[in-house]
């Protein structure tokens, strides 16, 4: 049995699970709450083209309108200053869009401090109980913020949002063999990030710097274990995007042979 027979064989039985990670896109998904004098993201909205009537007796459709950085996303390296000469969403190749899951677990230390920032001895400690880092794998940082979606001003928490201190982003984008980072939270970093007297935003300064991946809003970590799931991460190939919605998936393994 070729190994693609025998992963067709383990989903049709239950010995793979496939677990969705994306965060349904909606007129009530939250977006990023910037600054007013910036530039400001669209939330996601629609327009009716037709549905089954006049307009168009047989089809349903709409016009969507939205950022390239609503809902459940991917950041590609030219999203940021520091990822400027690297590539967009367009010509990340596709291997990299499949990857190994490393699930680490914060929501404790979230629960109590909503500006809580994973730090690398956080890392380091889940490395000593479930080994290295995976190669070309995706770190997942569970906060427990998913849960806070449906009600946008929990989520937003007026910017008091958990994230990662600056000299644990340098780390995992410059000496770890990840292709990126998976959050909960609107965006990779920390609701206050814009504010760090030394690096502000340094998931996004340092990760894209390095040519790594940014995925946010995901839903559903509680479900992965800390080690052996898969992610599928699925953006548009928007030709010079910075970013796309996304829908992301993980497989994961059941070793008995069904679902939990």
């Amino acid at each position: 049995m070729s190994v693609l027979t025998g992963l067709v064989e383990a989903l049709r039985s239950g010995a793979v699970e496939v677990v969705d990670l994306t965060s349904p896109l909606s007129e009530d998904t939250p977006i990023i709450d910037l600054p007013p004098e910036r530039g400001q993201p669209w939330p996601f909205a629609r327009e009716e083209i037709s549905h089954y009537d006049a307009a168009g007796p047989t089809v349903y459709w709409n016009n969507i309108r939205l950022s390239e950085h609503t809902g459940t996303h991917f950041d590609a390296p030219v999203h940021w200053l520091s990822g400027k000469d690297s590539h967009d969403v367009s010509q990340v190749p596709p291997g990299s869009l499949v990857g190994p899951a490393a699930v680490i677990d914060l929501s404790r230390e979230a629960a109590e401090d909503p500006d809580f920032l994973m730090r690398r001895e956080h890392v380091e400690r889940w490395q000593e109980i479930h080994g290295d880092l995976p190669e070309g794998g995706w770190l997942l940082y569970r906060t427990g913020w998913a849960e806070r979606q449906a009600d946008p001003s929990a989520f937003h928490n007026g910017r008091h949002t958990p994230g990662v201190a600056p000299e644990c982003a340098q780390w995992l984008a410059e000496k770890t063999p990840l292709t990126g980072i998976g959050v909960e939270t609107v965006g990779t970093d920390a609701g206050l990030a814009g504010e760090f007297p030394d690096q502000p935003y340094p998931c996004h300064w340092f990760l894209h710097g390095a040519g790594k991946y940014g995925l946010t809003q995901l839903r559903n970590l509680a479900l992965l274990p800390p080690t052996g799931a898969v992610v599928v991460a699925g953006p548009l190939p928007i030709v010079k995007g910075s970013g796309s919605p996304s829908r992301v998936l993980a497989l994961i393994e059941h070793p008995a042979g069904g679902r939990r």
